[in-house]
Parts: structure tokens; C-alpha cells; sequence
């Protein structure tokens, strides 16, 4: 199983380390998908300068293109349990990459510095600032992870995207209708917002030539810079739209329709896909057999990343958004309410992604008024106020409702009483989508792992226990770059196995 075959990876190789770096970006590819000079390169400390690789050692470099808002760390050397592996990490402070504001689909197709800021992006993580010449050498196998569901479509001849890309919570109504005629009821893709209804949406609104078309997920085209071999995805990030994990294949339903060439080829998380493209390994130093393996989601690396291994064991990713993720022995799917699973081995990962968390809390508070506000709230008093918190109209999990409006109001006076009914809500919708789980027949959460920017916060972890009636605690490991720095070493080591 994957988890295990991990952890005996890990304790079998003592002389080689993990080298974590988190991209944490706000809005990722948002809806212009990218405008041009949005980016730029952070100055900061070297986050290996006083690191020196040993003979013998190897690193596993993990990218977390996530969705909270960047953020700069640069922590000390951890030790993984049982093992003696090091582990590094860091976050890229860049700027933000703002929404158009309208939620809708714009077919223009991005011009040639658009499409070159997020490959800027990619690059910077192997520059100078971010890994440390020395260490390069020794970087054995890089991976990614992405936000689920976020989409674009490239000419597959030239490598040119064929419109601008669409953000994983943005909704396409237009061809929900035709993805539910054709798709089993309940399905994870009878969402609007699933990757399925955006290529339909697309599909139906271009003009131009789609013989030579590819869908890719965010990760993919990430990694796509890096190995050259377009059109290639993994299990996690093709399940919304279509990819049946438990059969490994898509589903006769969709290899029927006439996009159906346009989707990618898909491999386990972790599987080795190709080195290093030659430009970019000698422009930036890298060895000649550095791995690019296949990624993740963002939720599924942070779970991957928090260690939770049993069944019942829950990880709640407060990020910009909150996602919960639960190990569970049965698999369950229901698109009414954004439920889906996907595989861990003979595990599935069950859950869903509400359109609340920390990205509402940014809209309203400085980083210093949350720290001091919070230092104020008593987390074992229940709040009286009742919200749900969203950054605009719409909801996935607990409730898909693409109507749902943000309800924020009354405000009090006191902001420390604001904030307090601000998080508890957000507590109460997260209690929500567990007792859901349960309800649809997944396996009972027991305990809950928080990672993502929310879990530093103590008082909303007293208050997400106290809601939930269950232990909450933060994860040793709360960076989901650690879950893909995980995924680059399993494809690295069973690549050497296979030699």
C-alpha cells in the first residue's frame, strides 16, 4: 500500500533527504489565468545555505501550487519518525495573481507573456534563491501537486494554450445539463464546477481546431515544463473528469464522446514519467537523471503529508478553502452533495472542498489583527452567531449550491466576538461535512489532523474540538510540498527498483 510502502521507503533509504519547497499562490491561475508582470522574484535567505548534502545523499524536491495565500517560512531541519531523513522546507513569497472578478468563462485565448508567467513560476523554484547550487547536483526526482479541478486546454502540436485556464472552484452551469445526460446519477463529475463540465463548456463554445487539443490539470502542465511530455496526469487529479480509480481507466461513458481525445493519459501519484528536459536541467544545474514524477492535488499531498494511516483518521486542509479528507475502507460518490473519493491504494480518501476558509478571513482581517484577535477569543465558550462565510456566491461541500450566498452578517461591534463566530462557523460546516461522510456510508471519523496555514492558530483548534467532539490536533508536517517531496521519492526509489 502506498502509505506503507512509503514509510518502509523512507526507513530504508537513511542517507537521503526531502527538500519540500511550498508555493502556496494566491488565487492560482485565476481567471485571466495569468497577467503579464504579475510576477516576482522574492529576496529572501538561501533555504539550503547552511545545508550541506553529505556523499551519498539524494533529495526529493516536493512544489505545492496550492491555493492559500504565499507566505514565507524557512524552518530548521525535521527528522521523519522512524528514520533518519531530513527534511527541509520553505515557502516562495510571490505576488498575487488577481481574478478578472467575473466568475464566468472568457474564451479569449492568452497572449504569448500570459501563458509565460506561470512557466516563470515553475522555473523560479529551481533558481538560485530557492536550491542552492551545491544541492542541485543531488536532486534526484521532483513532483507537484495542484488544485484539484483547476483546467486548461493546450494545442498538443505547438504547446500554446487554447484559452485561458479555469479556476478549480469556478462553476460552468452551461454544460452541466449534458455532463448529467451522459454521466451515472451522483457522480463526482455532475458538479458544475467538475473538470468535465469545463471541458464540455469548452468544447461547445470554441470555433477553432480541437483535433490537436489536450486537457490538462494544473500539476500537469506544471510538470509538462519540466519533462516535455505533454498529456500525462495522475489518478487524483483526472477523478473529476471521469477517471474511474477503481477500474484505473475511464469509463466507456466518456471514451465515447467526441472530446474524448482530449483526455490525458493517466499513471499512479509517484510514477516516474521522464527526467528533466536537457534545456532546462543544464540552464539551471541539475543532475542528468533528475526524475519528474507524477503529482497530486493539493488536499491529497497535505493528507499524504499529515500521516494519517488508519481508517477513521480525518485531515482538514485550512488553506484559503477547507478541505477534509477521511480514510476510509469504502468508497463513496455523491455529486448532490460535492462528495468523492479518491484512491489511496486499497484505501479511499473521502471528502469534499467547501468554498469557505482563510481566504474570507483575509478579506476581512490583516495577519496581525488575526493573530491578536484570536489571542482574545475563549475557545471553550460557544459563539451565538451564526454565519457561512464565503468570498462570494456559491458553495461546493457540504451543500453543492452554485446559488448560496455569504452570509457574514450581523456584525458585531467587537471584532474579537466577530472573529470568534466567523471561525466557530467555519468549525460547524467542517462538523457538517464529517457527519455527511458518515451518513453516505464512509468509515467514521475518529480524529482529525489539521495542515494548511489555519492549523497554526491554537484558539480555532480548541474551538474545531470542542464543535467536532473529537481530538484535533496539527500535524507534525502541515506542508502539502512534503506530501509531493514524498511522491518524488517513491517515484525515484521505485525507479531504482525497476533498474
Amino acid at each position: 500500500m502506498l502509505k506503507e510502502r512509503m514509510a518502509s521507503t523512507i526507513s530504508s533509504t537513511a542517507y537521503s533527504s526531502l527538500f519540500s519547497l511550498h508555493f502556496n499562490s494566491w488565487r492560482k491561475l485565476s481567471s485571466r489565468m495569468l497577467e503579464s508582470n504579475v510576477f516576482c522574484k522574492p529576496t529572501r535567505p538561501n533555504i539550503s545555505a547552511n545545508y550541506k548534502a553529505e556523499n551519498g545523499k539524494k533529495l526529493y524536491l516536493g512544489m505545492d501550487f496550492g491555493t492559500s495565500g504565499a507566505r514565507v517560512s524557512d524552518e530548521s531541519p525535521l527528522t521523519i519518525p522512524t528514520s533518519s531523513v531530513d527534511v527541509h522546507q520553505s515557502e516562495l513569497d510571490h505576488d498575487s495573481v488577481h481574478s478578472d472578478g467575473d466568475g464566468g468563462p472568457d474564451m479569449q485565448t492568452p497572449n504569448e507573456s500570459d501563458a509565460s508567467v506561470d512557466e516563470s513560476v515553475a522555473e523560479s523554484a529551481l533558481e538560485m534563491e530557492d536550491v542552492s547550487v551545491s544541492l542541485r547536483p543531488v536532486v534526484a526526482s521532483i513532483a507537484i501537486d495542484g488544485t484539484s479541478a483547476t483546467t486548461i486546454i493546450i494545442d498538443s502540436t505547438s504547446g500554446d494554450p487554447l484559452c485561458r485556464p479555469y479556476l478549480y472552484n469556478e462553476s460552468c452551469p452551461d454544460a452541466l445539463p449534458l455532463v448529467k445526460s451522459i454521466a451515472p446519477p451522483k457522480h463526482t463529475v455532475c458538479s458544475g464546477s467538475s473538470t468535465l463540465c469545463k471541458l464540455v463548456s469548452w468544447w461547445n463554445s470554441c470555433d477553432s481546431s480541437k483535433e490537436s487539443a489536450v486537457l490538462l490539470h494544473q500539476a500537469d502542465w506544471l510538470l509538462w515544463l519540466l519533462h516535455g511530455k505533454l498529456g500525462v496526469s495522475d489518478y487524483n487529479n483526472a477523478l473529476k473528469v471521469g477517471y474511474d480509480p477503481e477500474m484505473d481507466s475511464y469509463p466507456p461513458w466518456l471514451l465515447s464522446q467526441p472530446y474524448s481525445h482530449l483526455l490525458p493519459s493517466v499513471q499512479h501519484p509517484g510514477t516516474k514519467i521522464g527526467c528533466m528536459k536537457e534545456d532546462i536541467r543544464t540552464q539551471f544545474g541539475y543532475p542528468k537523471d533528475c526524475l519528474i514524477c507524477t503529482g497530486t492535488t493539493d488536499s491529497i499531498a497535505a493528507f499524504l503529508a499529515a500521516g494519517a494511516t488508519l481508517p477513521g483518521k480525518g485531515v482538514t486542509s485550512l488553506g484559503s478553502t477547507l478541505a477534509i479528507k477521511l480514510l476510509s475502507t469504502k468508497r463513496v460518490e455523491d455529486a448532490r452533495f460535492g462528495v468523492y473519493s479518491h484512491r489511496l491504494d486499497d484505501k479511499w480518501l473521502v471528502g469534499g472542498a467547501s468554498n469557505t476558509g482563510g481566504a474570507v478571513l483575509r478579506q476581512l482581517f490583516s495577519d496581525e489583527q488575526l493573530k491578536k484577535l484570536s489571542e482574545q477569543i475563549n475557545p471553550l465558550e460557544a459563539s451565538p452567531l451564526d454565519y457561512y462565510p464565503l468570498q462570494a456566491v456559491g458553495e461546493r461541500f457540504p451543500v453543492a449550491d452554485p446559488n448560496m450566498e455569504p452570509r457574514l452578517h450581523p456584525r458585531p461591534k467587537n471584532d474579537v466576538e466577530y472573529l470568534h463566530g466567523i471561525l466557530e462557523s467555519i468549525a460547524r460546516i467542517e462538523a457538517k461535512g464529517y457527519t455527511l461522510l458518515k451518513d453516505l456510508g464512509a468509515t467514521p471519523v475518529e480524529e482529525v489532523i489539521t495542515s494548511g496555514g489555519g492549523s497554526k492558530n491554537e484558539k480555532w483548534i480548541k474551538i474545531r474540538e470542542r464543535v467536532l467532539g473529537l481530538p484535533v490536533s496539527k500535524a507534525n508536517q502541515t506542508e502539502a510540498a512534503y506530501g509531493a517531496a514524498l511522491l518524488a521519492m517513491k517515484g525515484a526509489c521505485e525507479n531504482t527498483a525497476s533498474d
